[in-house]
């Protein structure tokens, strides 16, 4: 281990050995010193989000975090506009399934529908969808060079 990680880890087995009988066990992932920053605490929970906007963001990635919604979504954004029957050819799912998984999405304002008679054709509401779309998959791939599924495989 080298770095900040080393660093840390050096403090806690200094307390450890240092602290006599008042041993205390340090998380790599918590503080080793507990002294809080009061005013970038402050400052950052003033541009926080409030709990509100948090559930309904949480609520969005919710709906995003299905494999078959995500796929549909692409979907669309690769084609614009397709009906359910299209849509479930090219993701291979079900019909129904397909229904149901636009109706969430069309409820949350993530598609929207246009008739035309018999049929009901689905595209991205709007350009934020699209470039949340975008901005995901960007991510993915700088995770990852190559296939996402590779970066997987090669941590184990």
């Amino acid at each position: 281990m080298t770095g900040a990680g080393e660093g840390v880890l050096l403090k806690a087995l200094y307390l450890h050995m240092y602290s006599g009988m008042n041993t205390k066990t340090v998380s790599m992932d918590g503080c080793v010193y507990n002294v809080i920053d009061s005013a970038r605490v402050t400052a950052t929970q003033e541009r926080l989000i409030d709990r509100s906007e948090a559930s309904r963001l949480a609520e969005l990635f919710r709906l995003l975090g299905d494999a078959t919604r995500a796929r549909l979504l692409f979907a669309l954004l690769e084609a614009g506009e397709l009906c359910v029957c299209d849509l479930a050819a090219t993701v291979e799912v079900p019909e129904t399934s397909v229904s149901q998984a636009l109706r969430l999405l069309r409820t949350a304002s993530i598609v929207r529908a246009r008739r035309d008679g018999r049929m009901m054709y689905y595209r991205l509401d709007d350009e934020h969808v699209r470039l949340l779309l975008d901005l995901s998959r960007e991510h993915l791939r700088h995770q990852s060079p190559g296939n996402a599924g590779d970066s997987a495989q090669a941590g184990r």
